[in-house]
């Protein structure tokens, strides 16, 4: 007796990368535009910026492009953006997308990067708003991900596919992000399950282990970036300070509070980014 699978990336036996061909297919389709050179997801506190990197071409329901999920969470958008950049690049904005803590598996976690890599991207940058274990760092500071610590215990890879994470985080990238903010900080992120914050234990468990950002994000679409051959950019908004370290309750409603705060900063910052690349 044949299941019925309501999402393609739900049928064990489909090939996550030709979804994700089919996905770019719609994009080039749908957008008019063939081929797109950079693609950046905008997570919490981000969204801005893509108001502030060119021409929008076109803007799409992402539900319109095969795999695509609607976002669960308040705070982000479910579109696609594809914009012309001053000189001439085409830049994929993906303001969708599904978090690990959804349950739907990691292949439509990392759909979206997949789909990205198929439209032509080389380069992929990552965004989101997180909790910060350095004191030092105030609700509303951008800083960069120079490395991660995956602790979902799942990975985007398949069966015996071995990719080395050595320099996972670009440094080129880092170096020209620095160009344009000498100020910015980086660390290293962690990325838990969710939905659930973490507790200050956990919190001190990430720092004990080399962490300073914890989130619930980018870790798993950070790897499958890197097997599509991408480049890939990593950048944290500190929205609050990590369970124990800050002393106040956590909550969602503070974190878009402070993602709304920092939005016209750090979304102008990561256009200079994406202008300088």
């Amino acid at each position: 007796m044949s299941t019925l699978h309501t999402h393609p990336l739900d049928d064990p036996q489909a090939d996550p990368f030709a979804i994700a061909e089919a996905a770019a297919a719609d994009i080039a389709r749908i957008t008019g535009v063939a081929r797109h050179d950079i693609a950046l997801t905008l997570g919490s506190g981000w969204a801005r910026a893509a108001d502030l990197l060119g021409e929008t071409v076109a803007t799409i329901d992402a539900t319109d492009v095969t795999g695509f999920s609607k976002p669960a969470l308040e705070g982000h958008v479910g579109s696609l953006r594809s914009i012309l950049l001053p000189n001439g690049t085409r830049a994929l904005v993906i303001g969708a997308r599904t978090h690990y803590y959804e349950g739907h598996g990691v292949r439509r976690v990392v759909h979206s990067v997949r789909t990205a890599a198929a439209t032509g991207a080389r380069i992929m940058i990552l965004t989101n708003g997180a909790g910060g274990i350095r004191e030092t760092w105030t609700p509303g500071t951008p800083v960069l991900i120079s490395d991660h610590i995956n602790l979902t215990a799942d990975s985007p890879l398949e069966g015996a596919t071995f990719i080395d994470l050595t320099d996972l985080y670009s440094t080129r990238l880092r170096d020209i992000a620095r160009g344009v903010d000498p100020t910015l900080d980086e660390g290293v992120y962690t990325q838990f399950r969710g939905p659930h914050y973490e507790t200050p234990a956990e919190v001190q468990m990430a720092k004990a282990i080399g962490g300073h950002i914890v989130g619930m994000s980018t870790a798993l679409e950070a790897i499958a970036a890197r097997q599509s051959g991408m480049e890939v950019l990593g950048m944290s908004l500190i929205t609050n300070l990590a369970a124990g370290i800050q002393k106040t309750p956590l909550s969602h409603a503070e974190v878009l509070e402070a993602g709304r705060d920092a939005e016209p900063v750090i979304s102008a910052l990561l256009a200079k980014i994406v202008a300088a690349l």
